[in-house]
């Protein structure tokens, strides 16, 4: 009796550890296959632009390449249960340089503009606070972050710092915070993308400035905007 009791136990013993181990990989398996059906999109981004001066006064031209570098943090709210529409408000900081042929001085405290052929660098810096708000509509999915997308928005920003800088053959001239910039810009955007790469277009309506002339013409340029955007969660 006694071996046959060993032989029995001898048997069912592997059995039984192979019952329980598949039991453990499958609990382990299940475990892995358990997604976040509550994601969000695209919370932080950086972007570069080319920024573009749109109905300039006679004579004005840009030279070189005029910058555009943003970053910001943008809450992602899902409308639909596929997650595949949301909207986004947010807040970020935007950085604009304009290298251009316009002089800008100061005579008695007042902004005073010109065209110039004769100067080494002649560039305007604007630093703004950002507050866009976007509709986004992508094809997302909780297992991958490939996927198609279009977001379009408005932009208000904030101009809270500002610095030009002339650099002529005889002389150098910084305007900082130039009070004839307008405070506030704003404007619409559109953008389309896959996976990393996104290209994003942005339109300021109103313009730089509020009241600065060259010769008798009013300044009414404002700026149009093509960016690449990275997310990064």
């Amino acid at each position: 009796m006694i071996k046959v009791g060993l032989l029995y136990l001898l048997l069912i013993l592997p059995v039984g550890l192979w019952a329980q181990t598949e039991e453990t990989v499958k609990k382990e398996e299940e475990k892995k296959v358990v997604v976040d059906s509550l994601y969000r999109e695209d919370q932080f981004y950086i972007s570069i632009a080319y920024n573009l001066v749109r109905n300039s006064p006679r004579g004005f031209s840009q030279n070189s390449f005029s910058l555009g570098l943003s970053a910001g943090i943008l809450r992602d709210i899902p409308l639909n249960e596929k997650r595949t529409f949301a909207i986004a408000p947010g807040i970020g900081y935007s950085f604009n340089s304009l290298r251009q042929n316009m002089k800008i001085e100061e005579i008695d405290g007042v902004a005073n503009y010109s065209i110039s052929s004769d100067f080494e660098k002649n560039k305007l810096e604007m630093h703004y606070l950002d507050i866009p708000i976007e509709v986004r509509w992508r094809t997302s999915t909780p297992e991958s972050h490939k996927f198609w997308r279009i977001y379009s928005g408005f932009k208000f920003s904030y101009l809270f710092y500002s610095k030009s800088v002339y650099t002529g053959s005889t002389e150098k001239i910084k305007v900082f915070n130039n009070s004839d910039l307008n405070k506030i810009q704003y404007g619409p955007y559109v953008g389309i993308g896959y996976n990393t790469f996104n290209a994003y277009a942005y339109y300021g309506l109103n313009p730089l400035f509020k009241s600065g002339e060259i010769d008798g013409e009013k300044i009414k340029m404002n700026v149009f905007s093509f960016l690449v955007i990275f997310y990064i969660l």
